[in-house]
């Protein structure tokens, strides 16, 4: 819902609409400095780190996104999906789903995967390593963070494409083409809630103690999880996981390659690992914005908002705020305030514990790995802003 117009007009606009909108524009800048939030074609956009932290928490908002599909006046297996999944309740729902799935990322099983995360990489990069360039988007993070979700899921390696191609798919339903590429969309997840169905029940006839087995555990009790909300986790973790570490890993490339003293170090210093992936999160998110939905009317800093008002809540712009961060230039050495690359409040990512370690583990042996990495050829990218990345990146390197 679009904010009133005479309550919000001496505030900047930004034309979130336009798919030339760059969320690291110059008028995004200058929005910030002059106030702490923007008007835009889907309501107020939040711009500075203070506000962000608030609203991420602020009792009178809840998550936004959930009316994606009636937006679109679109309904379906898609639209069942996403209006029912983990990411779009709220209250006594989202609590009970969150402490069902809780068990299944926690850090102990992510802990134990890191050494298939490391053979992973490995093989990966020993694939193109000799030829001193590749396509790092085909030849690295797709593969790789697919092939994460099979190792969480106790696939096969080789079940990596059908997978990334059904996730690619449905990504089209976050796109402003969703009512057009429908019939993709919902082809697409009809495959994998048939996929899901065939893990589960090939699960329960060899019970494990993965991921899997863990949701199919807690499944046991349907009034704690049903059928069909497992199956909604199961397809959450696949498509939510697959295309943020693909898309971030290919952020860090492209910040590195743009800061190579820094590569150098982390190549130098594999422990700065993690903290690296928390740097390029910081810089250059590939979710750089989260959206939350006012449930009543209230004030925030002297400004109305309305009940049903969208507020994108710009992480992007917060932590680059000058205020916040006065030297905010990528440096996987500093010790800078959290980032909300992973959501905040009652929504924070779920999965955060697996894509902190699969990318720590890519970032520390691609460093070691590949020196002097450079571009090798035009860079094609997704829209700079939403959920942002690139969809090829040639680059070249020295092998080590």
């Amino acid at each position: 819902m679009m904010q009133d117009a005479d309550t919000t007009d001496t505030l900047p606009f930004l034309d979130l609409a336009n798919p030339a909108f760059s969320i690291r524009s110059q008028a995004v800048l200058d929005a910030r400095d002059a106030s702490w939030c923007a008007r835009t074609p889907y309501g107020l956009a939040a711009l500075r780190y203070d506000d962000v932290q608030k609203l991420l928490r602020h009792p009178k908002l809840r998550q936004g996104s959930y009316r994606w599909p009636a937006h679109n006046g679109v309904t379906g297996t898609f639209a069942r999906w996403w209006e029912a999944m983990l990411l779009s309740q709220e209250g006594a729902t989202h609590a009970r789903l969150r402490r069902m799935a809780n068990p299944a990322f926690s850090p102990k099983l992510i802990g134990s995967l890191i050494p298939k995360f490391q053979a992973l990489a490995n093989q990966l990069i020993d694939n193109f390593a000799e030829k001193g360039e590749c396509d790092f988007i085909a030849d690295f993070t797709e593969p790789y963070a697919t092939g994460v979700i099979c190792d969480l899921l106790g696939l096969p390696f080789e079940c990596w494409r059908e997978l990334a191609d059904i996730a690619a798919d449905m990504g089209l339903a976050l796109g402003v083409t969703f009512k057009r590429d429908l019939p993709t969309i919902e082809a697409a997840t009809k495959r994998i809630f048939t996929f899901a169905e065939g893990l589960v029940e090939t699960r329960r006839a060899a019970p494990t103690k993965d991921f899997i087995g863990t949701l199919i555990k807690a499944n046991e009790d349907k009034a704690l999880l049903s059928d069909q909300e497992l199956l909604d986790m199961i397809v959450l973790a696949i498509f939510g996981g697959i295309d943020t570490t693909r898309n971030q890993i290919g952020l860090a490339m492209a910040t590195f390659i743009e800061n190579p003293e820094q590569w150098k170090l982390l190549g130098e210093q594999p422990e700065l690992a993690r903290a690296a992936v928390e740097e390029v999160m910081r810089v250059r998110p590939t979710v750089t914005w989260v959206t939350r939905e006012a449930v009543e009317d209230f004030t925030y800093n002297d400004t109305p908002i309305a009940k049903g008002t969208t507020v994108h809540l710009f992480s992007q712009s917060a932590t680059s705020d000058p205020e916040i961060f006065p030297n905010p230039g990528f440096d996987i050495t500093a010790e800078r305030k959290p980032h909300f690359g992973f959501g905040g409040g009652t929504h924070h990512c779920l999965g955060h514990f697996i894509a902190r370690g699969d990318m720590t583990e890519a970032l520390k042996l691609l460093a070691q790995r590949l020196k002097n990495p450079r571009f090798n050829g035009e860079v094609e990218w997704l829209p700079d802003s939403g959920n942002t990345g690139a969809i090829k990146m040639p680059i070249a390197f020295d092998a080590a």
